[in-house]
């Protein structure tokens, strides 16, 4: 059978028509700068009194302005010595705010390079969310990304714009997963998501990688379903939804009890693979699972010493409260909006090194997937009673054996990104800071 796996995020400007297998393509819409905003932004990334104000590109960055990057954050970390796996459409290495952030990688697309290509540009853009550097004096031009001081580690897949089926085979999403693992990956990028055929080698990778202490991270999906897409609905992943500016969960972010947090995911700039110092705007749960990544890379760097499972742990009991005063956890905001500062800086115990969410529950699990009894109380369950909301029941338990289950769910297309920035209002109120 063939596995169908498209990249997680839709681009700004297409003008095409959407074939039958795609949803519908987002137009990012341009928007008009404020003079007062410019100069908050400027401000905000570090240009000083007297300086000029930053690039249009940094400018346009407004998840960093949200989550005041430069001042809480980096000078406490910017995820040295972490190595992030990318699952995606290779890296432009060569690009100006990416040089020297791309390890050698490997390629399962049917190529033969190291993972250092992307005639897509998925990869690109989701690498300079991570951990681009800018460029320029004082590298204040250009996309920075909330960990730039980690490293990529490129494990390119086939994945295309416009046609959702491949030669099986051809799309080794498992073998990817291993591959990152064994190669020092300590947070996994997976901006991915599609039906499957092979469900159980990728649940069985999947577990390989938390019994080897690795944060997961995966999108959701943008089609706007109450469905989340594998693999971020295999237990032991964070499920990462997108939000707006202003914190509200994005229209096509695809929800449900899966769900652990959502992240900056609308209108984002960053760095395109059409040529060095190319840029472009998009919108997806792509982004937000990016920014979920960097996060996890940030948190591993603070904290060496913690599992895989109590970084998931911080991440959770840190998000900030959805700004509609939802309960936590829920289906559209999981555990709230994930925040690089409390994460780094909120007194939390470190609590059991297991994954919490191992225990949750798997809306879609195959009937062959065995239910555990007991599994004790994850630390999702306690954030979730701390937070007001219900704990996640334990449910079952990952041990793929031979099954195959199609799940028909095209969760995103990637189609033509532009160039050109589009700018979000900015608004006085933070939902990323409270």
């Amino acid at each position: 059978m063939t596995i169908r796996y498209v990249v997680a995020r839709q681009a700004g400007g297409s003008e095409a028509t959407a074939q039958s297998n795609e949803v519908s393509r987002v137009r990012v819409r341009a928007l008009g700068r404020v003079a007062a905003a410019a100069a908050a932004t400027c401000l905000a990334l570090g240009g000083g009194a007297g300086s000029a104000s930053a690039d249009r590109e940094r400018d346009a960055q407004w998840p960093l302005i949200k989550y005041n990057a430069p001042q809480d954050v980096w000078p406490i970390t910017k995820g040295g010595g972490v190595t992030i796996g990318l699952i995606d459409t290779g890296v432009l290495a060569a690009h100006q705010d990416l040089t020297g952030q791309i390890l050698p990688g490997a390629d399962f697309s049917g190529g033969s390079t190291d993972g250092r290509t992307d005639e897509i540009g998925h990869g690109t853009a989701m690498a300079s969310l991570i951990v681009g550097h800018g460029h320029g004096p004082g590298r204040l031009d250009g996309v920075m990304g909330l960990a730039p001081e980690a490293k990529i580690l490129p494990v390119k897949l086939r994945l295309a714009a416009d046609k959702l089926d491949f030669p099986p085979g051809e799309t080794r999403v498992a073998d990817a997963i291993r591959y990152a693992v064994d190669h020092g990956a300590k947070v996994i990028n997976m901006s991915i998501g599609g039906a499957q055929a092979h469900v159980s080698e990728v649940r069985s990778a999947v577990r390989y990688a938390v019994d080897h202490d690795v944060v997961l991270v995966a999108a959701t999906g943008n089609i706007g379903v109450d469905r989340v897409g594998y693999p971020a609905a295999f237990p032991g992943v964070i499920a990462v939804g997108a939000v707006d500016v202003d914190g509200k969960v994005w229209e096509k972010s695809d929800t449900g009890p899966e769900i652990t947090l959502v992240a900056p995911g609308v209108q984002i700039r960053d760095a395109s693979n059409a040529d060095p110092s190319a840029y472009s705007t998009g919108s997806g749960t792509s982004d937000a699972t990016a920014y979920v990544s960097a996060i996890a890379a940030l948190v591993r760097s603070r904290y060496p010493d913690l599992s895989a499972g109590q970084v998931v742990n911080r991440l959770i009991r840190s998000a900030v409260a959805p700004p509609d005063g939802s309960r936590v956890p829920n289906d559209r905001y999981g555990y709230g909006i994930a925040s690089p500062r409390r994460a780094l800086t909120m007194e939390i115990p470190a609590g059991p090194k297991e994954n919490p969410l191992l225990g949750r529950a798997e809306a879609q699990a195959p009937a062959t997937v065995a239910a555990v009894p007991g599994g004790g109380d994850s630390a999702a369950g306690e954030a979730a009673g701390s937070a007001g909301g219900g704990g996640v029941p334990v449910w079952v338990v990952v041990l793929g054996a031979g099954v195959v289950v199609a799940v028909v769910l095209v969760v995103v297309v990637v189609v033509r990104r532009r160039r050109g920035g589009g700018y979000p209002p900015y608004q006085q109120s933070n939902p990323y800071q409270q």
